[in-house]
């Protein structure tokens, strides 16, 4: 019954806590204007996109953090499947 593999469900949830970790690991939520974390896991491809809107002078940079939310994502699908 069982595969062992995580569902396509359990891949989707992973990746978007991961993604939305980072983010509210690096603003507070209260600053953000915007946050959104779209995920899909189809025929074994995942895609992660990671939209964010800080205030215009927040540091760390928006795009890298989107980017580094992205990749933690990724990891942390990597990690179901091991």
């Amino acid at each position: 019954m069982s595969t062992g593999e995580p569902t396509d469900e359990e891949v989707v949830e992973t990746a978007s806590a991961a993604a939305e970790g980072v983010v509210l690991d690096r603003y507070k939520q209260s600053e953000l204007t915007d946050l959104d974390v779209t995920v899909t896991f189809e025929d074994g491809v995942l895609d992660v996109d990671v939209y964010l809107n800080p205030p215009e002078d927040a540091e760390p940079d928006a795009e890298a953090v989107a980017d580094e939310a992205a990749l933690a994502a990724q990891d942390a699908v990597d990690e179901l499947f091991d």
